[in-house]
């Protein structure tokens, strides 16, 4: 098998063309309103604001695995999105992480973790927040997150607020 190469992206709106916008609407929408059956309007406005960063994960070959990937063969074409957040100036300094979602073909292949890594990079020192599916509140954790606040329930999915001081 071909080594694993994962690309890294980053963009503002401006700076998306028209396919890699629609490709990673694409993925936005088949895991939060399809798979996870939350009918919201995805497109809030938040993707073209100028303080808006796209960052999103590509792969050059094949990703290797140990024979329990599950379907490795409906993993995403060589420079389409595996993963993507959405990094967003909210007032006050603060950097608003939103939107990370995995292919579900891909996950459990360590890039969720990848992906973070490289947004808190790119956030830096500033304060970082976000509103964690409370399933995941762990995995943020690792991450550096705690909880700020009770957890609640949005799209019928309990979810939990967490923040980020360096």
């Amino acid at each position: 098998m071909a080594p694993q190469t994962v690309d890294v992206h980053v963009a503002t709106f401006t700076e998306l063309d028209a396919r890699t916008f629609h490709d990673l609407l694409r993925l936005r929408i088949d895991v939060f309103v399809v798979e996870q059956r939350c009918p919201y309007p995805e497109l809030d406005g938040r993707d073209v604001e100028p303080g808006t960063r796209h960052l999103w994960l590509t792969r050059d070959g094949a990703l290797p695995h140990d024979g329990d990937l599950p379907h490795d063969g409906d993993l995403p074409r060589d420079g389409h999105a595996l993963a993507y957040l959405r990094l967003l100036a909210d007032p006050g300094g603060v950097t608003r992480i939103g939107r990370v979602v995995v292919a579900p073909a891909a996950r459990g292949s360590g890039l969720a973790g990848r992906l973070m890594t490289e947004a808190l990079r790119l956030v830096g020192d500033r304060p970082c927040v976000l509103e964690a599916q409370a399933h995941l509140a762990g995995f943020y954790a690792g991450h550096g997150f705690a909880a700020t606040g009770p957890q609640y329930v949005e799209d019928g999915i309990p979810h939990l607020p967490m923040r980020r001081e360096h």
